[in-house]
């Protein structure tokens, strides 16, 4: 009798806290548009193990500080507790030898030891120059670098060995300036390294303190003997070769003629006078690359990989059929090298590269020797080289090799979705490890290397679980329990989970689960504040409809009880992006304001148009060439879907959106005036030619070569269309779209004779606002608009 009436006192409670939840017609803009330190709460982030992992480390800021604190707590649950920091008396980088008996490190320019039984702390330099990056080499010896050189110290017998000499350009001489801005000020710096240790007693002993290895303290002054020198502006990522014989280095090659940075001017200052802000370039110019050299210590001697032996290098894009009267050579082009990798045992050594115009992606086998090279894996896209865990001219993405010494791993989007593969280098044989309709995130070995760790939206493309998988592939094993989205940090034997986990109305919170199928999780923290979790929030229906091209698209609907016949699209930013998932989302004010229209009684379509994250490499792509294409008609086709399955007014349909949202909303508003009668663009983008290199040239590739694309990409030249009711609003010192966007707009807009528009400016605001007066006086005009224009029958 007393467990029922426990229980019955329970179902008591929960119910009184549920009816004491506030109706969603109370929300106002202003409370909402708060900020979230005072409204919503900071969740926990950047968490991580102990080493003994009894305990939980993460950032935390539940007091609405100007800044985060590092806190902790214990992984069996309990109060969280604020911590000076994480380091557990550790240096904060270090690198282990093989048993993880020392770990070696670099502290105020000097390499330091230490035992970790004991923390016994031992140093190995003592020098003017800066020595940084250290690592063990055959657990008996210490490679470093310093002065961009590197050395080897042989702790058995207390030498130094320089294995390199880079001969870079004296930084006084004007011909050479890119090696001042590469390098750094290192004459300056070194000249006040000694100039310190001339006016303090402390740092002189410190300096010239005795060590048991005498010989293994000193300046950095001896000759480097007969060592080949090598003459580059930089030199980066040295490596000595797992079997002594090479240093692989890479080196920076900077446009000859960079491309000129824009300028922000910024009206509002202390001083009282406008000052300006240098900000990025815009699209197209030259752009700099690496390339990955080889010093044989043997021999005494260098080379630079030759890129001419990778295949299709000389390979033209597609494009290029829509302009048939230029003239198009073949020619190698422009590659990056972006990583070097050595099998444990030296004998395989793996380079990736990745083209300038990000069209080609190579993994290839580097003898180096002979500096041949033979494929692994390329990947050719028309349109550009992306997706989860796929490397491209920045970066290798996922790529390491088994301690086997001859399994290479990587992603590649070879299936259409982003999956995991692997590649025997002795047999010269790729297998896919990963397979379906799902993409693969951040994969994991185990201790033992007999399974794989990863995150996966295998069961929806908006909900992600961490999975276990046999080494050699195999059916992946759900080990996270709650729908939502799960990242996940193993402890460091692997027992255990750290879970930074939320849902749709749920904003981030850390769990602990162990790390089996099934187990529970424990919440470990609440983060929410009482102004947030006052109201009965909504969570919408994540449902599809049908795209013009017959594609299925995800959308999240917010259905209201008492419907006014009115809609309103809400289109997320960055393009890339996934929003229509079941956990919280970055757009957070957006879902508040959303549930705050769904309960004036408009319906709010919120979808996940072409080239949104987590479909796939042909969803991510629809876009290329045409931004305001698919991802266009996507909206459209949801105004259709509301129409005809929602009962909206046709003539009664908005859209709001923000930078990539912003520029859908201007584009819907030129082009389909007949469809989206009201719209708010928001720091939007009116012109692609004006943006950044990066993110632009991989969809339209550049303004000189295809401006085709860009033509029918920018909302500016299709201006004339407008006959609804649009409002601009804009940060004037906006560094991501420039407020240069929205003022070339404006002037399009006068010129055309358009009187149904309204711009309104925010004078300290950058992309993202951070004053709530500006967040809230913006969705206050969004609200105002549409409560004048579509809300009226």
């Amino acid at each position: 009798m007393k467990k029922v009436f426990l229980c019955s006192s329970f179902l008591f409670l929960s119910f009184a806290l549920w009816a004491q939840k506030k109706d969603l017609s109370q929300l106002s803009v202003e409370e909402i548009m708060q900020d979230p330190s005072d409204f919503v709460g900071n969740s926990p982030e950047d968490f991580s193990w102990s080493r003994n992992g009894k305990y939980i480390f993460f950032s935390w800021n539940p007091e609405g500080n100007s800044v985060s604190s590092d806190y902790r707590i214990s992984a069996s649950g309990g109060e969280a507790e604020k911590i000076d920091d994480r380091l557990e008396d550790w240096p904060e980088s270090f690198v282990y030898n093989s048993d993880k008996s020392s770990i070696v490190y670099e502290s105020g320019g000097d390499i330091f030891i230490m035992t970790t039984s004991n923390m016994e702390e031992q140093q190995l330099t003592s020098t003017y120059a800066r020595d940084i990056n250290p690592s063990f080499f055959k657990d008996d010896q210490v490679v470093f670098t310093s002065e961009d050189n590197l050395f080897l110290i042989h702790l058995n017998q207390g030498t130094i060995q320089q294995l390199t000499n880079f001969d870079f350009p004296d930084e006084s001489d004007d011909s050479s300036p890119s090696s001042t801005r590469v390098r750094g000020n290192y004459n300056q710096d070194n000249w006040l390294r000694k100039d310190q240790a001339l006016t303090s007693e402390y740092l002189q002993s410190k300096r010239n303190k005795s060590f048991d290895r005498g010989s293994l303290s000193r300046f950095m002054e001896e000759e480097s003997g007969n060592l080949a020198e090598i003459s580059v502006d930089n030199a980066s990522q040295l490596q000595l070769s797992p079997d002594g014989k090479y240093v692989s280095f890479r080196v920076y090659h900077r446009p000859e003629s960079p491309a000129k940075r824009t300028i922000v001017p910024n009206y509002v200052t202390q001083s009282g006078y406008t000052t300006d802000l240098s900000t990025r370039p815009k699209v197209g110019g030259e752009r700099g690359y690496y390339e990955i050299g080889i010093f044989d210590i043997e021999s005494n001697d260098y080379y630079f990989i030759d890129t001419s032996q990778l295949p299709g290098i000389q390979d033209l894009p597609d494009y290029i059929k829509d302009y048939p009267d230029q003239s198009w050579e073949p020619k190698n082009r422009l590659v990056s090298a972006t990583d070097i990798l050595w099998s444990n045992d030296g004998q395989y050594v793996v380079v990736h590269f990745g083209s300038i115009d990000n069209k080609d992606r190579w993994i290839m086998k580097l003898k180096p020797d002979t500096g041949d090279l033979e494929l692994i894996d390329r990947q050719r896209d028309e349109a550009w080289i992306a997706g989860p865990g796929i490397g491209n001219q920045r970066g290798s993405g996922v790529l390491g090799i088994l301690s086997d010494n001859k399994t290479l791993y990587f992603q590649s989007e070879q299936s259409g979705y982003s999956h995991l593969y692997t590649y025997d280098l002795a047999r010269k044989k790729k297998k896919q490890l990963t397979k379906g309709s799902y993409e693969v995130y951040d994969p994991i070995l185990s201790l033992d290397e007999k399974s794989w760790y990863f995150t996966a939206n295998i069961k929806h493309p908006g909900i992600r679980h961490f999975y276990r998988m046999p080494i050699n592939g195999g059916d992946p094993i759900q080990i996270t329990q709650l729908d939502g989205n799960n990242s996940v940090i193993l402890s460091p034997d692997q027992t255990k989970l750290a879970i930074r986990y939320s849902y749709i109305d749920q904003p981030w919170e850390l769990y602990v689960q162990d790390n089996e199928k099934g187990a529970e999780a424990l919440r470990l923290t609440e983060s929410q504040k009482s102004g947030f979790s006052s109201y009965d929030w909504h969570q919408p229906e994540v449902t599809t409809f049908k795209a013009e091209d017959n594609e299925e698209v995800y959308a999240r609907i917010y259905k209201p009880q008492n419907p006014n016949g009115a809609a309103v699209i809400f289109v997320h930013g960055a393009g890339y992006l996934q929003n229509v998932h079941y956990w919280w989302s970055s757009h957070f004010r957006e879902f508040m304001f959303n549930n705050l229209l769904m309960a004036k009684g408009y319906t709010v379509l919120d979808i996940d148009y072409r080239a949104s994250s987590g479909y796939g490499r042909d969803w991510r792509t629809g876009i290329y060439r045409h931004m305001g294409g698919k991802d266009l008609s996507d909206q459209i086709d949801g105004a259709k879907f509301l129409i005809n399955q929602h009962g909206i007014d046709p003539e009664r349909i908005g859209m709001y959106g923000g930078s990539y949202g912003g520029f859908i909303t201007l584009f819907a508003m030129f082009k389909h005036p007949d469809v989206i009668t009201s719209g708010a663009a928001l720091r939007s983008v009116t012109d692609w030619a004006h943006y950044n290199h990066g993110y632009t040239s991989n969809i339209l590739n550049t303004p000189v070569e295809d401006p085709l694309s860009y033509k029918r990409s920018s909302p500016i030249y299709f201006a004339e269309g407008l006959a609804g009711h649009l409002l601009i609003a804009h940060g004037m010192v906006d560094t991501n779209v420039h407020f240069q966007d929205v003022v070339r707009l404006a002037q399009r807009l006068i010129e055309l004779g358009k009187d149904n528009w309204e711009m309104a400016l925010y004078p300290i605001e950058n992309h993202g606002f951070t004053s709530p007066s500006a967040w809230t006086d913006e969705y206050k005009r969004i609200l105002k608009l549409f409560e004048s224009t579509i809300g009226k029958e």
